[in-house]
């Protein structure tokens, strides 16, 4: 069964996009007055707005991807609100071997793993994307996956960052960090495909998964 088309992905973030495109434009034009047609034409994104835009690229390019996965072993949920949160889980896949929980980014630059310490101090991991540190990422899937298990307990999990448009090396490239896949959407596929078995209920778990975590 798939559930692709309850939530279509990225549909939150485009609709955010355009309400705070929308509010953009009619401040300029409320502060402009005749000339707000020509100040909104010449006047650029606030990058603020922007990003919601690129994140429902991201979102958009990592969907169908995970849709062709879809089978009655496998279902797909996109764009799920988090309960009493205003954040959302961008696709939960749930398959035989457990629930993916899955936050999708588009940046640019190389995603690398940074480890520090070790022997005498303690093990420290870190993302970074283009040599900035970006474990912030990591943290929210933390937080997604806190949130999926209280509602599943003792159903396997597995967190992913999946970043799109980003610049991958021809052999090898993806890696984990603190529990958490970072590797691209073709990747992320093959993951989902050879993941063991776990007996997992697809179909219980995915009815339970719609139901607490609603479309965005």
């Amino acid at each position: 069964m798939d559930d692709a088309g309850a939530a279509r992905a990225g549909a939150s973030a485009r609709r955010e996009h355009e309400r705070r495109r929308a509010a953009d434009e009619q401040r300029t034009r409320d502060q402009w007055g005749r000339l707000g047609g020509l100040a909104v034409a010449l006047t650029p994104e606030r990058q603020s707005t922007a990003a919601w835009a690129t994140g429902a690229v991201g979102e958009e390019a990592v969907g169908p991807r995970l849709d062709s996965l879809a089978s009655p072993d496998v279902r797909v949920l996109h764009d799920r609100r988090i309960p009493r949160s205003r954040a959302n889980i961008d696709h939960l896949v749930v398959a035989r071997s457990g629930v993916w929980v899955i936050d999708a980014k588009r940046y640019t630059g190389r995603p690398e793993l940074k480890v520090e310490g070790g022997v005498l101090r303690p093990r420290v991991e870190k993302l970074l994307v283009r040599g900035r540190d970006q474990t912030r990422l990591v943290d929210g899937v933390q937080g997604q996956l806190a949130r999926v298990a209280e509602a599943l307990p003792g159903v396997p999990l597995r967190g992913v960052l999946c970043f799109v448009e980003a610049d991958w090396p021809l052999v090898g490239g993806d890696f984990t960090v603190r529990g958490v896949a970072v590797c691209w959407p073709r990747r992320l596929v093959r993951l989902v495909e050879r993941a063991p078995h776990r007996g997992v209920d697809v179909d219980g778990v995915a009815d339970e998964l719609a139901a607490r975590f609603r479309p965005a």
